[in-house]
């Protein structure tokens, strides 16, 4: 089974590409361009659109390469309370550090970082000392009493006018973040007071993917958009602006809609005579995401998979205390809105009976039976099951490899030897509840059993092929298997049970 594709990622990066040179122009060649959503690795755009290049924005970015600084922002708030970025597991200062790093990787470097609504909180402090040392320029930005609706004290030498200013030198200047709500409009707006303070009649976009402006409102992109939004309580709606002055009907989200008349009026303040016509929230934006779309059924019927995908991530993180019953409702309602059914994922219902075959085999055995499920890019499903020498992950994908790379089932991938010096390690020295081995440990056995065996190097060949590929587990993985699914690249979903009784789980 081939996977079908939606979206011509290199029409994409040349109208992209176009149109926020053409923004440029409409200032004194110099703009500043608020880069909403991920800059790397953006996998939820490459799941609703397949065909995206989760990193096409970089390859944006080395298009104009010569012609951007990069600035990074970032809220001392976040940095103080280890804010967490979901889908790397690290906190938002870690995710700055690899931010720099991978933008390096490909040949690009920042030119400072902003540390927003900074008041000497001590996480912030160390992390700016950080930087520094490492040659990193950091700028300083304060909180403004009344911000955002005190325009008079914001615009002014009390407001942005005590903000750090970053020098720049490039006509285009684009603002990013390791995560939402890190102060890139701010950023932004207090640049723009002191480029106009210094004669230099710089402007502003917003380059942000999603809500797609020129699809429908309820169009399954944009409302897998309102799920992955919903932790935050963000929501699409027609903006208002836009229709009302053009009769169009275009998409945006409520933020965005809410503060365009207060923005509105700090940019006409900032430029004074000069004010560019934004009229809506959508003339603000550059965003062409929606032109590179080529086969909207295939994007549709990926939209509604990663809405059920949505749908177990928050409801196993509301199990685990992290995330509230209301988001859980919300993907919910969203899911009903479009007749969609977590069973609609083909992995789902397999999984469970793998569970359930594995509970009836034990039958008056004590302890909790896991089953799980990965479906191939061959559109085969496979299933692992938790045994006592290992976890369902580990005979998931132990069981996957086999069928990969077309060994029979009865032939043994890990050498017992290695097996069961690692059990003898866990239980005798490290004093571990549990000998059995989770995908981490797994992953390691096969490599070190691939020095002896051709079989085992065969499999170890194919751990490639697993990336991208769907997975459901009946229980929440333990740290070892989520390390390495994630690790693996698959795209995992669980239901909201624990794999154990016990509250500490290693």
């Amino acid at each position: 089974m081939i996977k079908k594709t939606g979206f011509d990622n290199e029409k994409y990066l040349k109208d992209q590409t176009a149109a926020i040179l053409d923004r440029v122009k409409n200032f004194d060649n110099k703009l500043y361009l608020e880069f909403g959503g991920k800059l790397c690795f953006d996998y939820h755009a490459a799941r609703v659109l397949p065909g995206y290049d989760p990193n096409v924005k970089i390859r944006l970015l080395q298009c104009l390469k010569d012609k951007i600084d990069i600035v990074l922002s970032i809220y001392a708030a976040d940095i103080e309370k280890g804010r967490v970025r979901g889908d790397f597991g690290i906190t938002y200062d870690a995710a700055t550090f690899k931010l720099i790093d991978d933008l390096r990787k490909w040949g690009l470097d920042i030119l400072a970082v902003v540390i927003t609504r900074f008041t000497n909180q001590p996480s912030a402090v160390i992390f700016k000392n950080k930087l520094e040392r490492r040659g990193v320029k950091v700028y300083l930005h304060y909180p403004i009493a009344g911000y955002p609706a005190d325009v008079d004290a914001i615009i002014s030498e009390n407001g942005f006018g005590k903000n750090d200013y970053v020098e720049t030198k490039n006509p285009i200047v684009v603002v990013t973040a390791p995560g939402p709500n890190s102060g890139k409009l701010s950023t932004c707006l207090s640049q723009l007071f002191h480029e106009h303070k210094r004669g230099i009649n710089a402007g502003y976009a917003k380059f942000e993917t999603f809500p797609i402006w020129n699809l429908p409102l309820k169009h399954p992109v944009n409302v897998a958009y309102e799920a992955a939004t919903a932790d935050i309580q963000d929501f699409n709606l027609i903006d208002p602006f836009h229709l009302e002055k053009y009769s169009q009907s275009t998409v945006n989200y409520n933020r965005d809609v809410e503060s365009f008349p207060i923005l509105k009026l700090m940019l006409s303040r900032i430029f004074a005579k000069d004010f560019p016509t934004y009229n809506s929230p959508t003339d603000m934006g550059v965003n062409r995401a929606g032109f590179g779309i080529v086969d909207d059924q295939v994007v549709v019927e990926a939209a509604k998979q990663e809405l059920i995908r949505r749908y177990f991530r928050y409801n196993s993180e509301y199990v685990l205390g992290i995330e509230k019953k209301e988001t859980v409702d919300r993907v919910v309602a969203l899911m009903e809105g479009l007749g969609v059914k977590v069973t609609d994922r083909l992995v789902v219902e397999v999984a469970r009976a793998a569970a359930e075959e594995a509970e009836k085999r034990n039958k008056g055995h004590d302890g909790v039976f896991c089953g799980a499920a990965i479906q191939l890019n061959s559109g085969q499903i496979i299933t692992g099951k938790n045994s006592n020498l290992m976890h369902a992950a580990s005979s998931l994908v132990m069981n996957a490899l086999k069928v990969l790379a077309h060994i029979p089932d009865e032939i043994l991938l890990l050498s017992p030897h290695v097996i069961n010096q690692i059990a003898k390690l866990k239980k005798d020295i490290l004093k571990s509840d549990s000998e059995n081995l989770d995908l981490e440990e797994c992953l390691i056995a096969l490599a070190i059993s691939a020095s002896a065996s051709h079989t085992a190097e065969l499999a170890m060949q194919k751990l490639s092929q697993l990336k991208d590929c769907e997975v459901h587990m009946t229980h929440i993985p333990t740290p070892g298997d989520e390390v390495g699914l994630k690790r693996l690249g698959v795209n995992l979903t669980t239901d909201g049970k624990f794999s154990s009784r016990n509250l500490f789980v290693t």
